[in-house]
């Protein structure tokens, strides 16, 4: 996990375990409903950012359906953070 800041872990009913992933600067999730790849539909996406400012600090939003609802600020090992209403 340490060399990807964004780390995925992810859980669903046909796993027998939890699967996981990594990414450096972005992860982005599409996630469609429906009956068939055919019949599938847009639902919603998730997005999680991460930039690293030039103080050394850490910037992470998470986004729904491209509007941001929470923030995470690591400054010094420190987090911080801002939910957005």
């Amino acid at each position: 996990m340490a060399s990807y800041p964004i780390w995925n872990n992810v859980a669903a009913c046909i796993y027998k375990s939890g699967k996981s992933w990594g990414a450096r600067e972005q992860s982005e999730v599409d996630v469609v409903v429906g009956t068939s790849p055919q019949n599938s539909h847009s639902f919603v996406s998730h997005k999680t950012t991460h930039r690293k400012h030039k103080d050394g600090s850490q910037e992470f939003r998470f986004y729904v359906d491209g509007e941001v609802v929470k923030t995470a600020y690591v400054i010094d090992k420190e987090i911080k953070f801002q939910t957005e209403s």
